[in-house]
C-alpha cells in the first residue's frame, strides 16, 4: 500500500516556492550601458525642447489650442465609458498598488527586496521631478483656459506635464526594467509603451490635458526608466540595510523570550532553636545542585549567612514565667514548692 501524501495545489505551490534560491542566477542589474545614455541625451533633449516651445509659445501651443477646439469627446461620444475606465491605468494610487502587490509577490518568491525599493525609488524620482516642474510653471489645463492662443502658464495651475502619462510610462515600464529574461522584458516594454501611449491620448480625448502636457509627461517618464541604473548601489545599500535591521531585531526578539538563567541550590542551614532547615541560595558556579551534602565532583555551596536580628525561639519550658500584676495566685517558685510539699507523705500516717 502506497503511502505517499497527497499535496493540494496551494501546497505544491509552497513547496515549489520553497525551492526558489535566494537569488536567481539568471537575475542581471541593468547597467548604464552607452546605448542607454544616448536614449537618455535624446530625451532629455526633446523634454527641454518641449519645454522651450511652450514658454515661447509656438506651434506647439496653437496645436494645443486646435485639438482642444475639435473636441474628440464630441465626435466619438460612444468611446466615452470606455476611455473612463482606461485612463486608471495611468492614476497613481491604484496602479501603484496593483505593480507593488505584482512586485512583493517576486520579491518574496526570490526572497530580495530590489523590486519594491526600485519602485519605491522611481516613484519618488517621479513626484519630485514631475511636482517641481508642475508648480514652477503652473500651466492651467484646456477646461479652465482663459486666454485663447495663450499658453496659460504661471496662472497657478498643475497640469504641465501630464502625471498620469508620467505615471504610465513609470509604474509600467518598471516591470520591463526588472525583467529577468531578455524577451519578457521586450514584451512587457511592448505592453507598457502601449498602456502610457493609450492613457495618454485618454487624457487628450477627454479634453483634461493639452497635446503637449501628453509629450511632456512621456518623456519624463521614460527620463526616470533610463537612469534607473546610476540609483542601483543605492537600491542595493538599501536592502542590505533592511536585512540587518531584520537580523537584530529578530536578535532582540529571540534574546528577549530567554529568561535569564537563575541557577539555585538548597544549603541546609542550622537554625538557632536546633533544627535544620533548607533555604535556596545561589551556586557560584552557575549550575543547579541537588539537596544535601556536596559531593567530589560539585562544589561546596556558599554558606549563607544567618540575619543578624534573627531572633531566637526557645520552647515553651524555657520561657521566664511571667506573673501578672495584681494576682493573687503565688509565684512560680512557691506554687511548685506548695504542691511538693503536698505530695510528700505524711510520716506515721
Amino acid at each position: 500500500m502506497r503511502t505517499d501524501q497527497i499535496l493540494t495545489r496551494l501546497e505544491r505551490v509552497f513547496a515549489r516556492l520553497d525551492r526558489e534560491p535566494e537569488r536567481p542566477a539568471h537575475l542581471q542589474t541593468p547597467q548604464m550601458s552607452r546605448h542607454r545614455v544616448v536614449l537618455l541625451g535624446s530625451t532629455l533633449v526633446f523634454y527641454l525642447a518641449i519645454v522651450v516651445a511652450v514658454l515661447t509659445t509656438s506651434w506647439l501651443v496653437r496645436l494645443d489650442w486646435q485639438v482642444m477646439f475639435f473636441r474628440p469627446y464630441e465626435q466619438w461620444p460612444q468611446l466615452h465609458a470606455f476611455l473612463d475606465y482606461l485612463v486608471v491605468l495611468g492614476q497613481r494610487g491604484p496602479t501603484a498598488v496593483m505593480v507593488a502587490a505584482w512586485l512583493g509577490w517576486r520579491s518574496w518568491r526570490q526572497h530580495t527586496l530590489r523590486p519594491l525599493i526600485t519602485l519605491g525609488v522611481a516613484l519618488l524620482l517621479l513626484n519630485i521631478t514631475v511636482g517641481s516642474v508642475k508648480l514652477g510653471l503652473g500651466r492651467l489645463g484646456p477646461h479652465y483656459a482663459t486666454e485663447i492662443g495663450s499658453a496659460e502658464l504661471f496662472a497657478g495651475g498643475d497640469i504641465f506635464p501630464s502625471g498620469h502619462t508620467a505615471n504610465a510610462v513609470v509604474t509600467w515600464g518598471i516591470l520591463a526594467y526588472l525583467a529577468s529574461t531578455v524577451v519578457t522584458r521586450r514584451v512587457l516594454s511592448v505592453v507598457s509603451a502601449v498602456v502610457s501611449l493609450s492613457v495618454g491620448a485618454t487624457t487628450v480625448y477627454l479634453g483634461t490635458h493639452w497635446v503637449s502636457d501628453v509629450l511632456l509627461g512621456w518623456s519624463a517618464g521614460l527620463l526616470i526608466l533610463l537612469a534607473l541604473p546610476w540609483f542601483e548601489p543605492l537600491i542595493a545599500r538599501a536592502e542590505a540595510y533592511v536585512f540587518e535591521l531584520r537580523e537584530l531585531l529578530r536578535r532582540r526578539a529571540e534574546t528577549g523570550r530567554m529568561p535569564a538563567p537563575v541557577a539555585t541550590a538548597l544549603t541546609p542551614l542550622l537554625s538557632a532553636g536546633g533544627k535544620w532547615q533548607l533555604r535556596r541560595v545561589a551556586d557560584a558556579t552557575g549550575e543547579p545542585a541537588a539537596a544535601g551534602a556536596a559531593t567530589a565532583h560539585s562544589p561546596a555551596p556558599r554558606p549563607a549567612a544567618v540575619h543578624p536580628a534573627a531572633r531566637v525561639h526557645l520552647i515553651r519550658s524555657e520561657r521566664t514565667p511571667v506573673t501578672p500584676v495584681g494576682s493573687r495566685r503565688p509565684a512560680h517558685a512557691e506554687r511548685t514548692a506548695a504542691r511538693s510539699t503536698a505530695a510528700r507523705p505524711v510520716a506515721g500516717g
